[in-house]
C-alpha cells in the first residue's frame, strides 16, 4: 500500500514537472494512461472547442462507456450534441453515421429515445420538436452540455478522488533531485568545493584528488528550458569558487519568481549566486545533530585577527530600561537608535556618549486604531520594541513595537524627529519590519503574530500587499533586490521560508529550515549573502546549507543575533560571548568578553563602515566596542570639550540629512507630519549654525586627518549645497 501511494505521488510529481516546462500532451498522455488526475480544464477545452474524438479518447482513460450509470450519462451527452450540431448543419449523413455508430450503444437502455432521435432526422430543423426548442445556438448548447457533464463527473465514485491536483511545492521534483545530489556529495570521501554534475543516471561521486576536476556543470536538458541559463535571483551561478561546497545542479527554470516571460528572462539572466546566512533557536529538534563541513573550506590554522575588527570597549552607554532593539545611523555612523522593552526610543550620539534625544512610547491618533488594539493595551499597558531600523538613506526611522503598531519617524539630523506616520499593522504583535525601494517607491515592510507580511506607503499609509500562506507567527522578513527583480524573503516562527514578489501571486519559494524552528536573515554588505545552536549560509533557491559555521553554544538562549560587516566578518552574540567569523571560513576566528556581563544571546550591531561594534550588556547598557581608528575617535572626543563635538556631529548630520532629503524629491519624498520633537520627549535642544560652530567652538586639538569626520554625498544634490560643504570642509581640515 505504501509502495503504490508513493508510486501515485511520483506520477504527480512527474505531471507538475511536465506543466512547469510547458510538456501539456506529454501531461496529458500521462494522465490519461495512469488514471491518476483528470484535468477537467482540458476536458472542457476540447468539448467546447468540438474536439469530440479527443475529448473522448481522453475520458477512456477514467471510464468507459459503459462502466456505470454515470459513464452512460457522459458519453451519450457528449454524442448527442454532436449529432444535433451535425443535424445544424444539414450534414444528414453525418448525422446518420452518428446514429448508427455512436448512439446505437444506447438504444437497449432507451429504445423510445433512440426512435425519437431516428425521427429528428427527417424533419428540416430539429427545434421544431417540443423538447428541443430551446436548444438555441451552438455555442450555448455546448456550454449547457458541459455543466450537465460536469455535474454527473463530480457525482461519479470513479472520479471522486481524480478532479483535484494535491498541494505540491514549487518544482518539487527538482527539489528532491537536489537533494539527492547533495547528500550523496555529502557522502563523497574526498567532497570538491563546486562538483561536477554529468549524469542522472548514476550517483555522484567526487574524484580522488590526484583525479583532474572537471569545473564545468551540464545541465541535463530534459530540465530546463533553455540549457544555456543556469541563474535566477534565487539561483547560483556554476563556478569554481573554494568559498562554496555545493550549488543548484538541476535548472531550476519555475523557481525563478516570475508568472510572465519577461520577468522569467530577467531572472534567468542574474549574474550572482545570492546565500543566506540563518541562525536556528535551540531545542527544539535534532534533525540536524552535527554540522557539516568539508576540507576545502578551511583556511589556515593559524588565523589572524585582524586590526580593523571592532573588539576594545570604547565607550558604555547607560539606559534607564532594557535594550531590545538597535540601529546605527546608514550616514552619521556615530549616531545609534535604541529602542528598550518599555516602548522608549533614544537616540545615542556613541563618540561623546550623549543622550540626543529621548521617547516614550504613546498612541499619537487614539480614533484611528482598531479597538482589539485598545482592549489589549487596557488589559495589558506594557508595549515593548521589538525592532527599531532606519531608511537607507537615514531620513526615516521606523519602529515595531509588541502589540499591533508601527510608528514611523522622519529625522532631520541632531536632535529633531517629527511624526511621520502610524499604522495599526498586525493583530498581536509586530515582530520586524524594513524597509524597501521598488519602481522607485519607498515601501515599509512589517510582519506579525497574526501570520502576515504586510507592505505599506510610507506617504500616505496605504496597504499595498498582504501576504498570507505562513503557518505560524512571521518573525522575520528581508526585502532583497537583483538584476531589477525586487522580492522579500519572510520566516516564521515554525522554521518556513518564504518569497514573495510585490504582486499578489503567493509565495513563489516555500521551504523549511534544519529543525523547523525560528530564525532570523539578513543580506549580506554586497547583496551575496542572505543571513539566522545553527549559523549556516544558506542557497536560497534549494534550501540547502553551503556551509556550517562551527562554534555556537549547543543550547543557545532563543534566537541567537547576528550582523554583518563588509561582508568580512560576521558576528554574533553567544553563550556570553561575541563569537565572530571570517564569512568565507566555517571555523571560528575569534571570541569577545567585552569586559564581561553581556547575557546569554546578546543583540549586537556593526556601524556600516565596521568602526563601531554594539552590543546589549546586563544592568540596562549597551557597550560599544571599537577598532584602531574608532578609538582614536573615541581618544579625540576625550581631550576636545564634549557640546563642541557633539555641536559639529549635529551640524554634519543635519546637512547630511537635509542633502538626502533634497535628493529624494525627485523619487517621491516623504512629507513630514506633526512638530519636531528633541531632548526627553519634546525638550527643546539648540543647535548652532555652522558658522558660529566653526568659529566659537574649541577645535584647536585636532591635528590629524582621522580626527575629522567624513561625509559621503548622495548622487544627485543642488549645486548651492555642495558649495556650501566644501567650503565647511575646507575650513574645517584648516583647523
Amino acid at each position: 500500500m505504501v509502495a503504490m501511494s508513493l508510486h501515485k505521488e511520483l506520477i504527480f510529481l512527474i505531471l507538475q514537472f511536465c506543466d512547469e516546462e510547458e510538456l501539456k500532451q506529454t501531461a496529458h498522455m500521462l494522465q490519461h494512461e495512469t488514471g491518476i488526475f483528470f484535468d477537467m480544464k482540458y476536458f472542457e477545452d476540447l468539448l467546447l472547442g468540438g474536439n469530440w474524438d479527443e475529448a473522448e479518447r481522453y475520458l477512456s482513460g477514467f471510464s468507459g462507456v459503459e462502466e456505470d450509470k454515470y459513464s452512460i450519462k457522459v458519453y451519450f451527452e457528449i454524442r448527442k450534441q454532436k449529432f444535433l450540431e451535425a443535424l445544424d448543419k444539414h450534414d444528414t449523413a453525418k448525422a446518420l453515421d452518428i446514429l448508427v455508430k455512436d448512439l446505437k450503444v444506447f438504444a437497449p437502455s432507451n429504445e423510445e429515445l433512440y426512435k425519437e432521435m431516428t425521427h429528428l432526422l427527417t424533419l428540416d430543423d430539429f427545434r421544431k420538436h417540443s423538447s428541443l426548442s430551446t436548444y438555441g445556438d451552438m455555442m450555448s448548447a455546448r456550454i449547457r452540455m458541459m455543466n450537465e457533464v460536469k455535474n454527473v463527473l463530480e457525482a461519479s465514485p470513479l472520479f471522486h478522488d481524480k478532479l483535484k491536483f494535491p498541494d505540491i511545492n514549487k518544482s518539487r521534483l527538482r527539489r528532491l533531485i537536489n537533494q539527492s545530489l547533495n547528500w550523496q556529495h555529502v557522502l563523497c570521501t574526498y567532497p570538491q568545493p563546486d562538483p561536477s554534475i554529468k549524469t542522472l543516471f548514476m550517483d555522484h561521486q567526487c574524484p580522488l584528488p590526484d583525479q583532474p576536476c572537471d569545473h564545468s556543470i551540464e545541465i541535463n536538458p530534459l530540465l530546463s528550458n533553455d540549457p544555456s541559463t543556469t541563474s535566477s535571483p534565487f539561483s547560483g551561478k556554476s563556478n569554481c569558487d573554494p568559498s562554496t561546497v555545493t550549488q543548484s545542479i538541476v535548472s531550476d527554470g519555475d523557481l525563478n519568481l516570475g508568472v510572465s516571460t519577461n520577468l522569467d528572462t530577467n531572472l534567468k539572466d542574474g549574474k550572482d549566486s545570492d546565500d543566506m546566512f540563518k541562525i536556528r533557536s535551540t531545542g527544539t529538534s535534532e534533525e540536524l545533530t552535527s554540522p557539516i563541513t568539508f576540507p576545502s573550506q578551511s583556511h589556515s590554522s593559524a588565523l589572524h585577527i585582524p586590526d580593523d575588527l571592532p573588539k576594545a570597549v570604547g565607550r558604555i552607554l547607560n539606559l534607564g530600561s532594557s535594550p531590545t532593539s538597535m540601529d546605527f545611523h546608514p550616514i552619521q555612523q556615530t549616531f545609534i537608535l535604541v529602542g528598550t522593552n518599555v516602548g522608549d526610543i533614544e537616540l545615542w550620539e556613541v563618540i561623546s556618549g550623549e543622550k540626543l534625544l529621548s521617547r516614550k512610547f504613546r498612541v499619537w491618533k487614539i480614533d484611528e486604531i482598531s479597538v482589539t488594539f485598545l482592549e489589549n493595551l487596557v488589559k495589558d499597558p506594557c508595549v515593548s520594541v521589538n525592532r527599531i531600523l532606519w531608511s537607507p538613506d537615514g531620513s526615516l526611522f521606523g519602529v515595531a513595537y509588541s502589540k499591533h503598531i508601527v510608528q514611523l519617524y522622519s529625522y532631520h539630523g541632531g536632535r529633531k524627529i517629527r511624526n511621520q506616520l502610524e499604522v495599526d499593522a498586525h493583530v498581536g504583535g509586530v515582530n520586524d519590519l524594513a524597509f524597501s525601494k521598488p519602481n522607485k517607491q519607498l515601501l515599509l515592510i512589517t510582519c506579525g503574530d497574526d501570520k502576515l507580511v504586510q507592505v505599506w506607503d510610507v506617504i500616505s499609509g496605504a496597504k499595498q500587499y498582504t501576504f498570507e500562506g505562513h503557518g505560524a507567527p512571521v518573525y522575520t522578513v528581508c526585502p532583497h533586490v537583483k538584476e531589477t527583480i525586487h522580492f522579500i524573503f519572510s520566516t516564521s516562527t515554525n522554521g518556513e521560508i518564504k518569497a514573495w514578489l510585490y504582486d499578489n501571486m503567493g509565495s513563489r519559494v516555500a521551504y523549511d529550515t534544519p529543525g523547523h524552528c525560528c530564525m532570523r536573515m539578513a543580506y549580506g554588505a554586497d547583496g551575496k549573502r542572505d543571513g539566522v545552536s545553527y549559523i549556516v549560509e544558506w542557497d536560497q533557491t534549494e534550501g540547502y546549507l553551503m556551509r556550517t559555521y562551527v562554534g555556537l553554544h549547543k543550547c543557545s538562549a532563543g534566537v541567537v543575533q547576528f550582523d554583518t560587516s563588509k561582508n568580512r566578518f560576521l558576528a554574533a552574540g553567544d553563550d556570553h560571548l561575541i563569537k565572530v567569523w571570517d564569512v568565507d571560513n566555517c571555523e571560528l576566528l575569534t571570541t569577545i568578553d567585552a569586559d564581561g556581563d553581556l547575557p546569554a544571546s546578546p543583540y549586537i550591531r556593526f556601524n556600516k563602515k565596521g568602526t563601531f561594534l554594539a552590543v546589549f550588556a546586563n544592568y540596562n547598557r549597551i557597550k560599544i566596542l571599537a577598532n584602531c581608528h574608532g578609538l582614536q575617535l573615541l581618544q579625540m572626543s576625550e581631550d576636545c570639550p564634549t557640546n563642541a563635538f557633539t555641536a559639529l556631529s549635529e551640524t554634519l548630520v543635519s546637512i547630511s540629512i537635509s542633502t538626502a532629503a533634497e535628493s529624494r524629491l525627485t523619487d517621491k519624498a516623504v512629507p513630514v507630519k506633526g512638530d519636531t520633537e528633541t531632548l526627553e520627549d519634546g525638550q527643546p535642544g539648540s543647535t548652532a549654525a555652522p558658522a558660529d560652530i566653526l568659529e566659537t567652538r574649541n577645535l584647536s586639538k585636532i591635528h590629524a586627518p582621522s580626527q575629522l569626520q567624513s561625509l559621503r554625498l548622495p548622487s544627485e544634490v543642488k549645486i548651492s549645497k555642495v558649495c556650501g560643504i566644501f567650503k565647511l570642509s575646507q575650513k574645517t581640515s584648516y583647523l
